[in-house]
């Protein structure tokens, strides 16, 4: 039976209140590309990856127009490209030109897995590859790349750390004309995952099967809607108003994606439900947490509100589907959230405080723009932070920072479209270059030896 009660509230979730699928992500692997020199390697990636994904963006279409929600983003993800380059590691910018090309041709909006996870050692190869980065990302238009440098089982690996702090400064360089727009494509992670649909952080992990469709659903203006509509509820109230909320997302995210594979002769994987924002005011995860109760985000009593937040959209999710993967809960890309620009422009949200959010969030220090003049090893040290974060409490953290060259604090980055734009925020200015540059591997936690 129709129920046309759920019908108008769907329709009002897409038309006033943000509902999107913010992308439907074809995860190829690219394995079977490897060849005996890096032109034909390069030719076999291309042909698999336009052959495999010809008709994403057709389909996605399609379903978008029969079922009335919006599919933002059409992307592809693949094997780690460090993995295929590895016989010519000195070649690595020639398969990014290859899968660039590729995302080109599909019509796509990003691809991502120009990546190495080099979290408990590096080969020579893998620090060959990680050193083509800031080429290959200045040279490239929709190519996203991403380094793992530590785990909860491995610990992290304070040789890539340091390493990392050096490319991002060299990838803000080389794409100074444009604010450092290099660097919005590039994550360093700790703990990363092998289904993440969104960007700049997607691969396609070696356990995934040859071709799956990873679906990433975002909500925070239907969330917010639901808050807004019971405000005097308790906080236990509130927990369940948003279980419920991510539910009904989540089936729709799953429908999608199921349609999807089955259309694009895929595997279904997962449904990624991540309340990621957007700058279009009303698509906010800040506005979510002051509607909670807080007069501006960044103040205390926010990594509280967004802990509770995150655990209710996962418990909801999981309710939902029994594929809920990827990285699901709450993101907080600064330049990303109207209100999280906001809350830094006044003051409010600073570095610091961003940094005890990642403990309770999605993933971490997500596209902050900081002063061009900031160190390798400062940024070095950042990530470090963060990867231990994620390594202690066995979760997915990572860092998107942008050093914005010629910029000082106060200043503003404009990427435009979901990029979106960001104040320069303050860092610390002590030195923490003897610690990071000591290398080496901070060993993994006690909780990390389960076998």
């Amino acid at each position: 039976m129709v129920n046309y009660k759920d019908i108008l509230e769907t329709i009002d979730m897409v038309e006033r209140e943000h509902l999107d699928i913010r992308t439907v992500t074809m995860g190829i692997s690219l394995l079977p590309c490897i060849r005996a020199t890096a032109e034909e390697t390069a030719r076999c990636v291309y042909d698999t990856v336009c052959k495999k994904a010809e008709n994403l963006v057709k389909v996605a279409g399609d379903l978008s127009a029969e079922y009335g929600i919006p599919i933002v983003n059409k992307r592809v993800s693949v094997t780690p490209a460090s993995l295929i380059c590895a016989p010519f590691a000195d070649r690595a910018p020639l398969i990014g030109k290859a899968l660039d090309d590729a995302a080109k041709n599909l019509g796509i909006d990003f691809l991502g897995g120009y990546s190495a996870l080099v979290h408990k050692g590096m080969a020579d190869y893998e620090r060959t590859f990680i050193s083509s980065i800031p080429e290959v990302l200045a040279s490239t238009e929709r190519l996203c790349s991403s380094v793992n440098v530590g785990s909860s089982k491995s610990g992290i690996n304070m040789d890539a750390v340091g390493l990392m702090g050096r490319i991002i400064r060299e990838t803000a360089s080389a794409t100074a004309q444009r604010d450092g727009f290099g660097c919005a494509k590039l994550v360093v992670f700790c703990n990363a995952v092998e289904d993440n649909p969104f960007m700049a952080g997607a691969f396609h992990g070696v356990g995934e099967s040859g071709t799956v469709i990873n679906v990433g659903v975002s909500g925070p203006g239907v969330v917010q809607h639901a808050i807004e509509a019971i405000p005097d509820a308790d906080i236990s109230d509130l927990a369940e108003m948003i279980k419920r909320t991510a539910f009904k997302i989540t089936r729709a995210g799953q429908l999608i994606a199921k349609e999807a594979a089955e259309r694009l002769g895929a595997e279904f994987g997962i449904v990624d439900l991540s309340l990621a924002p957007t700058p279009a005011r009303g698509d906010s995860v800040a506005q979510i947490l002051e509607e909670m109760g807080l007069e501006c985000v960044g103040t205390h009593g926010t990594t509280a509100c967004l802990a509770m937040l995150n655990d209710a959209v996962k418990k909801g999710g999981v309710m939902a589907s029994s594929r809920v993967g990827g990285l699901s809960g709450a993101f907080i890309p600064v330049s990303e959230d109207i209100g999280m620009i906001e809350a830094a422009e006044k003051g409010v949200l600073c570095l610091d405080k961003l940094e005890a959010m990642t403990a309770v969030c999605s993933v971490g220090l997500d596209m902050i723009a900081v002063p061009g003049d900031t160190t390798a090893d400062t940024i070095s040290a950042i990530i470090a932070d963060e990867a231990a974060i994620g390594m202690i409490n066995n979760k997915t953290t990572a860092v998107r920072i942008i050093p914005a060259p010629g910029k000082k604090v106060g200043d503003q980055v404009n990427f435009g479209g979901l990029l979106g734009r960001a104040p320069v925020m303050p860092v610390h200015n002590q030195s923490a270059n003897k610690f990071i540059r000591r290398g080496g591997l901070i060993p993994a936690p006690i909780h990390s030896n389960k076998n």
